[in-house]
């Protein structure tokens, strides 16, 4: 089956950011498909400076890959992103139809992607499936991002023709479903496949990371991705004011990673005085961040309050963390804050609260040995739950089943 695969934020493991889509492009061509992914210039991606025509086409580990040349990173603002994204929209549309494919499935965010994949198989008369990664626009209103109105309505006109559209729906997480399925999308089409933990590429490590930039022989704790407004990183340096104030020693948060909101969080560690406590480090590639994570004690699930964020998110970090073997700290409630205290594999503490962060950070640097049960715990937990083997098969099944659906395949022999 000839499948064009739609994201433009598509990166591989050579990148700094997450590799969902390449890793599920590689289980459909491993069961047979041919994939073509149609994807923007995304500043974090490992192939966005080569890019000198509208359209770069080349070839990765079997993706047929065709690049579209729309620039796109964090540090854009709203109305930036809004034109980056209808531009891309506009050129994979034309991709798309030319690439006559016999399904198409198309990932956000953003939401925009749904319009190519909408119109292609509308043109073509082929099935369509799409995967929710983030409920949009409701997060974003949530956030305060989106205050428009008519913006708001369109964006959510957009939601309901995408998912409508769609013969199945894919989404990462418990809430992601809930939210599709209120619309009055039928729940029996809607089908949960989280981000996965790349077992072989993070594992545990009895190395411990002794580096000065790293913060010596420090308990470190670490925060990898976007440092955007909806991480809610300030939770952080909050408790690094009370560890100081209490006069707490022996911590280092270190931060890898970047967004808009980075330089005023490290002003406000210079202008505060917490450098004691806190280091900053550019993004890295996936592969060194794999490297590095395993050596550092423990990993920081941190969101700003809002209520989506507690069921409607899928952090491609906290399945780096656990498949690391490292115990997690997470500061806001839901379905992983369940799972981690199920698991037994770390600390969660209430939203808003320095005191009970500060806390469970103390406890867990006087108590190493209790943390490092947690980090085998959150391997095992990786290990039985989260295989990107195990939900890459759930994730191909659900498109060969829509593929089924409409007559593309036929049902495989028993």
């Amino acid at each position: 089956m000839r499948i064009v695969y739609i994201h433009q934020h598509f990166a591989t493991t050579k990148s700094a950011t997450g590799t969902r889509s390449y890793e599920m492009a590689q289980r459909l061509i491993q069961r047979g498909h041919q994939v073509t992914m149609i994807c923007g210039a995304l500043e974090l991606s490992d192939f966005s400076t080569d890019l000198k025509e509208r359209v770069t086409r080349f070839e990765v580990d079997g993706i047929d890959v065709r690049c579209v040349n729309q620039p796109y990173a964090n540090k854009m603002g709203f109305y930036q992103r809004m034109w980056a994204f209808l531009r891309f929209a506009q050129t994979a549309t034309t991709l798309a139809i030319e690439a006559k494919p016999d399904l198409i499935f198309a990932t956000s965010t953003p939401l925009t992607v749904g319009i190519p994949a909408m119109r292609a198989s509308k043109r073509l008369k082929v099935p369509f499936v799409f995967e929710v990664r983030d409920l949009w626009p409701e997060l974003a209103v949530a956030l305060e991002v989106v205050k428009s109105k008519t913006l708001i309505a369109g964006a959510r006109w957009l939601e309901r023709k995408t998912y409508f559209s769609a013969r199945r729906i894919i989404a990462l997480a418990p809430g992601m479903k809930e939210g599709i399925c209120e619309t009055g999308y039928p729940a029996e089409r809607v089908t949960i496949v989280p981000n996965g933990c790349d077992l072989d590429l993070f594992q545990p490590s009895e190395e411990r990371a002794t580096r000065a930039d790293l913060g010596g022989d420090d308990f470190k704790l670490v925060f990898t991705g976007a440092h955007g407004l909806a991480n809610g990183l300030d939770a952080v340096l909050n408790a690094a004011v009370e560890l100081k104030q209490r006069g707490e020693r022996g911590v280092k948060f270190i931060f890898i990673g970047a967004g808009r909101e980075k330089p005023r969080l490290m002003e406000r560690t210079k202008s505060e005085q917490l450098d004691e406590y806190v280091i900053w480090k550019d993004l890295m590639p996936k592969q060194e961040l794999a490297a590095l994570l395993p050596q550092i004690d423990v990993g920081m699930m941190i969101l700003k309050n809002v209520r989506g964020f507690y069921f409607g998110t899928s952090p491609n970090k906290f399945f780096d963390y656990i498949a690391s073997g490292m115990p997690v700290l997470n500061n806001y409630p839901g379905w992983l804050a369940g799972m981690i205290e199920e698991a037994g594999c770390g600390k969660v503490v209430p939203p808003d609260d320095p005191a009970a962060f500060a806390d469970a950070v103390v406890w867990m640097r006087d108590h190493r040995r209790e943390c490092r049960e947690m980090g085998r715990r959150a391997r095992l937990l990786a290990e039985e739950r989260f295989g990107r083997d195990t939900l890459g098969e759930r994730f191909v099944d659900t498109i060969e089943l829509a593929a089924r659906e409409a007559g593309i395949m036929q049902e495989s022999p028993a």
